[in-house]
This record gives C-alpha cells, structure tokens and sequence, in this order.
C-alpha cells in the first residue's frame, strides 16, 4: 500500500493522503479581492487529488501585498469575494481547505513577476513598506519603516482578524507564512533585523515576535482545526537565518502545538546562491522532522510520484505540498495514485474517465452511458 496515499491526522483534520496543493500566488486580485481567475484556479486543483488544498498567500493588511495584484483578507469585500469560490469547492471536492496568512514586509510594493518584480516607486502607484529594521531588501530600493510598538500591534491583530475572516469563511486550517523573505522571516533573519530593542539581536528576541503572531492566530482560530507555519530553513547567505536556528525555531513552534511545519528556503537577500535540483530541500525537512519530531511538509521541486512516495516512506517529511507539479498537471493526484496504487476522491461527473486497467483508482468501477 501507498505510504503517500495513507491517512494523516492534524489535530481534528483527517486527510485522506499526504499531498498539499501548495499556496502559489497568483497575482490576479483586485483591491486584495479574489477574481474570476481565483475561481478557475482554485476550483481545478481543488480536483488534483491532493488531500488539501492551501490558498495563495492571503495578505492581512495592503501594506502587507507582495504586489498590487496579491489576494487579502483584511475588509469584508475580501472576505465576501471568496465565499462563492469555497462554496463552489465544497459543492464539487472534498478536499481540505487551508488558507496562507501573510505580511510581505518589506518586499511588498513590487511589480507582479511577469512584470519585472521589481520595487513600485511612490510616485508610480508604489506603496511605503514595513520591517523590523528599516534596510531595503536590495540597493537602491525605498527603505522599509521599522515598526514600533504601535506598528507591531497593528500588524499581529491584523493577522488575528484575518484569521476570524478565515473561520467564518469555514476553511479548515491556517498556515503562517514565516518564509521566502516576507516579514515573519524578516525577524528572524539577522539579515533584516537589525533591532536593539526585545525584538532583535539574539535569536530568542529574533523569534520574538513571530512567535506572537503564532500564540495570537492559535489563541483565535478554533481549537480542533490545525495551524501550520512556512518556514525558510536557510536563506543561503553566510551570517543569515540557517537549519540550526530553524530548528529552535520550530521547538518553539511544536511547544506551542503547531501542527505541521512546512520547510522551504531562502528569499531573505538578493544575494542568495541556491542550487537547484530535484527535491534540493528535502533534507531541509528531514532535519527539522528528526531534530523536533514536529509533523513537516517537503518542498522544491518534488515532481513524480515515486520521487514523494520515497520523501514519506523513508520519514524524511510526512507530508510533501507541490507546486509546480500541480499547474503543469491539474490531476497529478491521480496519476500519482494510479502509479502507486492509491486511491483518490474525484467527482461522479469524472468516474468514466479512469483507464480500464485502473478500476479501482477511485474506489469506483466506470459506468457506461446510452
């Protein structure tokens, strides 16, 4: 039997196999307000195969946007703008509904990739940003504010009141997204914080308030549905955040009763060398999974079913989220079962079309039409 097709539970969540649809922006929204693109989006991977299915970074204030295009969830019109999408899913899928909560820092105001990517001026529609310590991501870009007290109140209940929306919108989990160079990693990062204060220097005050934003959702989102958190593992630069630290990081987490942690890479500096290959962040996982024993999700370039099927076997991750996998093949669920003889959950309308040697792929035998 499939390893990567058995059930996992994450607090009051069973799901039937261990594949995430990873959030993947899609910087289609308008005034932080999912579209019609999120609709289609959404509602194809919603029949993958994967057992959840996480939504794009959601950002909790404008300011938080990575560009103008990125969704939110900070007002009721952004609120109201996704109900018709979860109402479409529920009606068709089964699977798990989870929702990314994010604050770009001081990587917001940026042009969408297709675009360039590049930092949006003030005088050309741009946006002031915030981080912990007021350094730009790169030469030559606007500076960031630093937060203070008041700034860093503001932006926790924000994350507080997104998870609220999320709730009464009935997802079923949340995952912090405390990676890629975004403003939860930003203080954790020696890169881009560079603060006297309770906040910054060593690694406790460096986890500080991450750490608050954590305690703050867990104490409003309900108790029986799990909550996740993003994590860069390294930002590949000497002197930056590194697996040891994101190993006590996540032990604080797993003291907290996060629920899974999710372990990419870098994003924190322009002056990042990564090198890429198949599954390159797999042992990122691996380390914090047997460091902490805290249930982790693999990450980065995982593309063929037997590739995920070893990642879970071996307990490397429990879990792996694709990506890219996953847009350049909707049903990639399926096929993956079909490889390893699993089981996925597909609609009715779709039963007809499992190949004749594959009857039970659905745990359905084809019928025939007049």
């Amino acid at each position: 039997m499939s390893t990567l097709f058995s059930p996992i539970q994450l607090r009051g969540l069973k799901l039937a196999n261990r594949i995430m649809v990873a959030p993947m922006c899609q910087y289609s929204a308008i005034d932080g307000e999912a579209s019609d693109w999120h609709f289609t989006h959404i509602n194809t991977l919603a029949l993958s195969g994967a057992a959840m299915f996480c939504i794009e970074a959601t950002h909790v204030e404008a300011i938080g946007r990575i560009t103008p295009g990125c969704l939110g969830l900070w007002n009721d019109a952004t609120e109201a703008a996704l109900k018709p999408i979860l109402a479409s899913v529920r009606k068709h899928s089964k699977t798990a509904m989870a929702m990314q909560l994010a604050h770009a820092g001081r990587k917001g105001s940026s042009h969408t990739p297709w675009n360039g990517g590049q930092q949006i001026p003030l005088a050309e529609g741009g946006w002031q940003t915030v981080g912990p310590s007021a350094l730009p991501h790169k030469e030559g870009e606007l500076a960031p504010v630093a937060l203070d007290a008041a700034g860093l109140t503001r932006v926790r209940d924000a994350f507080v009141a997104a998870a609220r929306r999320a709730e009464r919108l009935g997802l079923d989990a949340l995952e912090l997204h405390g990676a890629h160079g975004y403003l939860l990693h930003e203080f954790l990062s020696p890169i881009s914080n560079r603060r006297t204060d309770q906040y910054g220097g060593g690694l406790q005050n460096r986890m500080r308030f991450p750490l608050e934003v954590y305690d703050a959702v867990r104490a409003a989102f309900p108790e029986a549905k799990p909550i996740g958190v993003k994590v860069s593992a390294t930002d590949w630069v000497e002197g930056g955040w590194d697996v040891a630290q994101t190993v006590e990081f996540a032990k604080e987490l797993k003291k907290r009763g996060v629920d899974w942690i999710d372990v990419s890479s870098g994003g924190a500096s322009p002056l990042q060398k990564i090198p890429l290959s198949p599954g390159y962040q797999v042992p990122f996982a691996q380390a914090v999974k047997e460091a902490t024993g805290v249930t982790t999700m693999a990450v980065g370039l995982i593309t063929e079913a037997k590739q995920a099927e070893e990642i879970v076997v071996s307990g490397k991750a429990d879990m792996v989220a694709l990506a890219r996998g996953m847009l350049y093949d909707p049903r990639w669920g399926w096929h993956a079962a079909a490889e390893l003889g699993g089981q996925v959950e597909a609609p009715p309308q779709y039963w007809r079309s499992q190949p004749s040697t594959l009857k039970e792929l659905f745990g359905k035998t084809t019928f025939g039409s007049r």
